[in-house]
């Protein structure tokens, strides 16, 4: 059983998660702080700690897949509409044949990842919350589409419990063969 002090530290981890729309960073600074003073003190503030922490990288990479897909093709089709020898001698140009009929359907898949970075900063906060209020009421709480960067002690004792098969060696199925 958690105490209230424990409670009290597990959702104000996920909850400083948070201050990054007030402070650069500060979803990663402040939830490392408050884990790393904490973490010794308690498995269930560990737990939550390395979930916050595991969801805020996850919500990283996710976030540079999809500018890795919607910057370069809105920068593609900007330049694609301007004649390049009035870039290259330097004379004002203008944006020809920008138009409904020259989208595309890489344009779609650009406004598509935009879309989704929107609902992933949405479901961000939501889950955020749910986790802070799961935290404050004593219950372990794993975030959705969360990739395990650190590996909780739920997961270790699993992996540890599994007793890893031994390959069968190709020399044993030869020497069985010959003999048949």
């Amino acid at each position: 059983m958690e105490t209230s002090n424990q409670k009290t530290t597990a959702a104000l981890v996920h909850l400083s998660t948070l201050t990054q729309y007030f402070i650069p960073f500060g979803n990663y600074i402040f939830p490392i702080i408050i884990w790393g003073a904490s973490k010794k003190d308690s498995d269930y503030i560990d737990h939550h700690g390395k979930q916050a922490i595991n969801f805020q990288l996850s919500l990283l990479l996710y976030t540079l897949i999809l500018s890795l897909i919607a910057i370069p093709i809105f920068v593609f089709t900007i330049f694609k509409n301007i004649p390049m020898n009035a870039i290259i001698d330097g004379d004002d140009f203008i944006i020809e044949n920008f138009s409904l009929e020259h989208i595309t359907g890489i344009v779609v898949v650009a406004i598509t990842a935009v879309v989704l970075f929107f609902t992933l900063k949405v479901a961000e906060f939501f889950l955020i919350i749910y986790a802070t209020v799961k935290a404050a009421n004593g219950e372990r709480y794993k975030y959705p589409l969360t990739i395990n960067f650190i590996k909780t002690t739920d997961e270790k004792q699993n992996v540890k419990t599994e007793a890893p098969q031994e390959p069968e060696s190709s020399i044993n199925h030869q020497s069985e063969n010959e003999t048949v």
